[in-house]
């Protein structure tokens, strides 16, 4: 997996060269601007981009920007997003041409090193990866959801996560023939059309939170 990494903060940035060298990643280029994000990206394709929000010359959304504009140029680029804080409208913007090869963490999902390991490598094969408290928000903010029972609540918040029925079976501890039925459950209620699989049906909880996010 060839990495490039945009980060302003430098001790941050090198620490994750540095993290992701040690599980045998490799780093082509690591810059502090969205500008030389862009030149990196272009001169490198890398498999995927990890890049801040916020950077230089406004911390605001550079980083987002910049990452939709190489989503632009390079498709099937994967594009791992991190912030300090939740803030809803910016997975609408990453969402807007569809889950795929998207991720979005809290800075402090890093420091779980075996979590963000897997983000990365789910969002370079196409996958997607939403911070658990990034997809609490939004749903907590979603009408049209009362009808969901706990057990069913908690099984679309870890779909909207881009996990498997397997794995969120391990996590909740139960059988997958009972996630089947939640999620069975959850499309029904939500009136969300049949997927022709697994990916497709997770995906289409992901495309309800983007169409019905509140910003």
């Amino acid at each position: 997996m060839r990495i490039v990494i945009a980060e302003d903060a430098a001790v941050i940035r090198e620490g994750l060269v540095q993290l992701l060298a040690d599980r045998g990643l490799d780093v082509v280029a690591a810059v502090g601007d969205a500008t030389a994000l862009v030149d990196a990206v272009d001169t490198h394709r890398p498999d995927v981009v990890i890049a801040d929000i916020r950077m230089p010359p406004t911390h605001r959304d550079e980083g987002l920007v910049a990452a939709v504009e190489l989503r632009r140029r390079h498709p099937g680029l994967g594009v791992l997003l991190f912030s300090q804080y939740i803030e809803t409208r910016y997975t609408d913007r990453l969402l807007a041409d569809g889950p795929a090869g998207i991720g979005y963490l809290l800075k402090d999902r890093v420091l779980d090193v075996d979590d963000f390991i897997d983000a990365l490598h789910r969002v370079a094969d196409g996958g997607t990866a939403l911070d658990p408290q990034v997809v609490s928000q939004l749903l907590g903010a979603r009408s049209g959801l009362g009808a969901l029972t706990a057990r069913e609540r908690q099984t679309l918040e870890l779909m909207a996560e881009g996990l498997t029925n397997a794995a969120i079976a391990r996590r909740m501890e139960i059988s997958q023939r009972a996630v089947e039925k939640h999620v069975a459950a959850i499309f029904t209620k939500l009136r969300l059309e049949r997927g022709e699989d697994e990916h497709r049906r997770i995906l289409a909880v992901l495309h309800y939170l983007r169409q019905s996010s509140v910003t």
